[in-house]
């Protein structure tokens, strides 16, 4: 039964190119076609973008988590080429709009966050950390998902959200933080020690990423030790200095990696790692 299912069916417009991964322009038709979907988190309608690969399934499913893009939070994004690597590699994929963002319910990041580094920041991923684990909750009212194997992936203040969620749940199996933090891990204490206390009690492997010119490559490893150090399983993979063809407008090329434009470094990788734990 679905009962907080609210379905408009979609089409992306951004499109799948030939570029990312051998045979991916061919199923482009196929990873392109979402759902758009909707749950409840708290006093919250959370809105989100349902992805479901060919066959009848039950299908081994994702949640992925997008980082931020100030003065656009209200714009759709439901990220289709991020997704459509999943999809292709036979994985339903939902992709929450996080509070503020989207259709989402709440204030913007800009409006409760502001420039905050510290507790009003951290009050605020914590309740986003909610809203995902509201999420894979939603999952299990979906028939073609088998709710057993559950992954989680982040990419910047998503990887954040990633790494509180499986530190307070047992609902995932896997996860991987793309440079989650990174931006802020230099002027944010709290920040280090949160993400710290996150790793130590991560509730399953987590595979760590980042590039050479990011923002704070010190972070991941930072995890990853602390990581090891609880004995939590992990992997670190650093990657060589990495700079997109559109320019970012800032200081940290390196952590655009984890965009469309990055899939070719680092997919395989993300799919070897997720398939050692949510492959049948």
């Amino acid at each position: 039964m679905m009962s907080d299912l609210a379905i408009t069916r979609r089409r992306a417009v951004s499109g799948l190119t030939a570029m990312l991964l051998p045979g991916f322009a061919a199923q482009s038709a196929r990873a392109a076609g979402y759902s758009e979907i909707s749950y409840r988190s708290g006093s919250l309608n959370i809105s989100g973008y349902l992805y479901r690969p060919v066959g009848s399934g039950p299908f081994p499913a994702i949640v992925y988590n997008h980082g931020s893009r100030l003065g656009l939070e209200r714009n759709i994004v439901p990220w289709v080429r991020l997704a459509g690597l999943y999809v292709e590699a036979g994985y339903a994929v939902l992709v929450p709009e996080r509070r503020g963002y989207g259709r989402s319910d709440g204030p913007t990041w800009s409006q409760a966050v502001g420039r905050d580094v510290g507790s009003v920041f951290l009050d605020r991923l914590v309740a986003e950390t909610s809203d995902v684990l509201a999420a894979a909750n939603f999952l299990t009212t979906v028939p073609f998902i088998d709710h057993n194997r559950l992954g989680i992936v982040g990419w910047s203040l998503g990887g954040i959200v990633t790494m509180f969620a499986i530190a307070r749940s047992r609902a995932f199996r896997t996860a991987i933080n793309q440079a989650g933090g990174v931006l802020t891990w230099r002027s944010s204490p709290a920040l280090q020690s949160a993400l710290g206390e996150a790793a130590r009690g991560a509730n399953c492997p987590v595979l760590l990423m980042d590039a050479a010119n990011d923002a704070a490559p010190e972070a991941m490893p930072a995890l990853a030790q602390a990581m090891t150090s609880a004995g939590r399983p992990n992997r670190l993979a650093m990657y060589p200095a990495f700079t997109p063809t559109m320019p970012t407008g800032s200081n940290a090329p390196g952590h655009a990696l984890f965009s469309a434009e990055g899939i070719p470094i680092w997919s395989r990788d993300a799919l070897t790692f997720l398939g050692t734990y949510l492959r049948p």
